[in-house]
C-alpha cells in the first residue's frame, strides 16, 4: 500500500502558470513595482482586450516607451497633444516613443477612442 502524497496533485500546466505569470509580470511592466521606471529600464505598455496596460505609466526623462498590440484587431497610439502618433498596429506590432520632457502625456486609440492611457514623465532629479 502506498502512502498518500501530502500535497494535492497538480498538473504540470498549473506549475508552469505559477512560475510563468510572475516572470511575465516583471518582464512586461505589469504590476505595482513596475509602474515607475528609470531611463534604462524597458517600458512596455501592452494593448490587450481593448485596454492599455498599465493605464498610467510613470517614467524618467529619456525613457523610450514601447506599446505592443496583443489584440487580434488593429489599434493605434495617438497623443492628445499630437506629439506622437503610431501607424495602425496589427497583432504583435510595436510602436516606440522617447519621452524627453517632464509632464503628463494622455493618449488614446484613434480607432477605439474609449481606449485611453497616460504616460507621466517625472522631473529630473539633481
Amino acid at each position: 500500500m502506498s502512502t498518500p502524497h501530502p500535497l494535492p496533485r497538480r498538473s504540470p500546466r498549473w506549475l508552469a502558470a505559477a512560475v510563468t505569470v510572475p516572470i511575465l509580470t516583471l518582464a512586461t511592466g505589469q504590476g505595482a513595482l513596475a509602474s515607475e521606471r528609470t531611463g534604462t529600464d524597458p517600458a512596455i505598455i501592452r494593448i490587450d482586450n481593448f485596454t492599455f496596460g498599465p493605464e498610467t505609466l510613470t517614467v524618467a526623462p529619456g525613457t523610450t516607451v514601447t506599446w505592443v498590440n496583443g489584440d487580434d484587431i488593429p489599434h493605434t497610439v495617438v497623443a492628445q497633444n499630437k506629439l506622437f502618433r503610431s501607424k495602425t498596429l496589427d497583432t504583435d506590432d510595436r510602436y516606440s516613443f522617447t519621452f524627453e520632457t517632464a509632464g503628463e502625456y494622455a493618449y488614446f486609440c484613434s480607432l477605439h477612442p474609449h481606449m485611453t492611457g497616460k504616460v507621466v514623465v517625472t522631473k529630473p532629479t539633481d
